[in-house]
């Protein structure tokens, strides 16, 4: 690599370190760390991986909770040119083991033997030993920056893999989208093995920010950490901002959230009544709201301002451009709403590669992930769904998402799902699971629901659930839930 070559992501870090090492890069559960500390923990990390034969081009799997440690460990995975693959810590036995399938990564770094199988295994709790015979080449760089593991919702695993090295301006590239800034005090709430945290954490370290790992959402406490840490970036999936939101407003009111400057959701469809009442709290210039995928084929953003303007929208393009298309491959014209086709600009290159799973395209450049959604005249572009989550009831579509956000709207419910289940006479009816935190009867979730939905998008049966039914990502196991009710009602018949 030459002087005027790129930038490694870690040469970037290690200039930080050396301009100022006692700041603190990284707050968590597990303590604090310095730019200077994060620099030798993840050079101990990095020969304790070359140790083991980890060379550029492996994976590495990190399954590990948010934390400083995790953060050492990404950097040094980066130190020896191998791609990083967070994957979830709540992964099933099984569920871990496909993904490992599919990585065949030469090291696990946070689990045993008992759950990485025959791989070479770190886990937590590890501490790197010391390695002078170690070649730690300053100069590697990774050929992909990151390797994110997905399919909960689908019930098929696969490992989006970014294939852009993991060089600074590769990141410089797309800062802007976040809308972080240098110096930033990031508070990022959900964990780092799914895309938008792990981004956030990133843009972050690099722009010279400090970056604060939650542990367990809890609503009250993350307002508390805010006003405490005094952040200026905010992380939320729309599932964090309701239970947020129904906080008492005594409750509420208690934190000065003044520092924050952005507030950045994403991860799912936010409904109209919670991003009404947060323009209304924070107002709209503090909020911004990004639509994507792991794939990044193109990214959409919106305002606060814009979404006043577009009410329900998730933005205009970045990076590309977004087409609707009927059942038939129709495009359909500005208000129909149909299948989402997104063409990424071609001068950005690639901008993903599966492991287990084939894209979806018509071989012209066009790629879906199965949303469906509309644009206006001035090309924002609207969510309702996801295909696969819709529900066909005699003949009309229901979309889950939209029945979804009316029940959460009711005040004594942290959290539902809404799914097709079969019915003999319309093929296929609602039917809502239900998270509640205060006591609520059907009949009363049924009078509520139907003042915001036609009647015939109403559940037609209700399950109260003990526990949430979204991660901390906010994502849910739609189809999951479903098979579930699916195999109780055959086995009863």
């Amino acid at each position: 690599m030459t002087s005027d070559g790129p930038t490694p992501l870690v040469a970037r870090l290690a200039a930080l370190a050396a301009t100022e090492p006692e700041w603190i890069a990284v707050t968590a559960v597990d303590g604090d760390i310095s730019r200077g500390d994060l620099e030798v923990s993840s050079d101990a990390w990095a020969c304790e991986l070359i140790s083991l034969g980890v060379q550029r081009g492996d994976y590495v799997a990190i399954v590990m909770p948010n934390g400083v440690e995790f953060v050492s460990v990404l950097v040094a995975v980066w130190k020896t040119g191998a791609v990083p693959a967070p994957l979830s810590v709540k992964l099933s036995h099984t569920e871990l083991f496909d993904m490992l399938e599919l990585l065949n990564p030469r090291v696990v770094v946070g689990v045993g033997p008992e759950r990485a199988g025959n791989r070479v295994c770190l886990p937590c709790g590890h501490r790197p030993a010391f390695h002078p015979e170690a070649n730690l080449d300053r100069t590697v760089i990774s050929p992909s920056w990151k390797a994110i593991g997905s399919g909960g919702s689908t019930g098929r695993p696969k490992v989006i893999v970014t294939p852009a090295p993991a060089t600074l301006e590769v990141q410089l590239a797309g800062m802007g989208v976040l809308g972080i800034r240098e110096g930033d005090v990031s508070v990022i709430t959900a964990p780092l093995s799914h895309n938008g945290p792990f981004i956030s954490l990133v843009h972050t370290l690099l722009l010279g920010g400090r970056v604060v790992l939650t542990d367990r959402f809890d609503a009250e406490t993350l307002l508390q950490t805010v006003q405490q840490e005094g952040a200026t970036w905010l992380y939320l999936v729309p599932t964090m901002m309701s239970r947020i939101w129904k906080l008492p407003h005594a409750i509420r009111g208690r934190y000065n959230l003044d520092t924050l400057r952005t507030v950045v959701h994403m991860g799912a469809p936010c409904p109209a009544w919670l991003k009404q009442a947060w323009v209304d709290w924070l107002g709209p210039d503090r909020l911004r709201e990004l639509y994507t995928s792991t794939e990044a084929i193109v990214v959409f953003a919106a305002t606060g301002r814009e979404w006043i303007e577009h009410p329900g929208t998730v933005g205009l393009p970045i990076g590309g451009q977004a087409q609707i298309r009927s059942a038939a491959g129709d495009v359909l014209p500005p208000g129909e709403t149909g299948l989402i086709w997104l063409l990424r600009d071609p001068e950005l290159g690639q901008s993903y590669q599966y492991l287990g799973a084939t894209a979806t395209g018509d071989g012209q450049g066009w790629q879906t992930l199965g949303d469906i959604g509309r644009v206006d005249v001035d090309g924002y572009l609207y969510v309702e769904d996801r295909e696969s989550d819709m529900i066909l009831v005699g003949g009309s579509n229901v979309y889950a998402a939209e029945v979804e956000a009316a029940v959460l709207d009711h005040p004594a419910v942290a959290d539902a799902c809404v799914i097709g289940l079969p019915n003999e006479d319309l093929g296929q009816v609602p039917h809502a699971l239900v998270y509640a935190t205060a006591e609520v009867s059907e009949a009363e979730l049924s009078a509520h629901i139907l003042e915001r939905v036609a009647p015939y998008k109403r559940p037609r049966s209700y399950e109260f659930v003990n526990a949430p039914l979204r991660d901390a990502a906010g994502k849910i196991r739609r189809q999951q839930l479903r098979a579930e009710r699916l195999s109780v009602t055959q086995s009863t018949t």
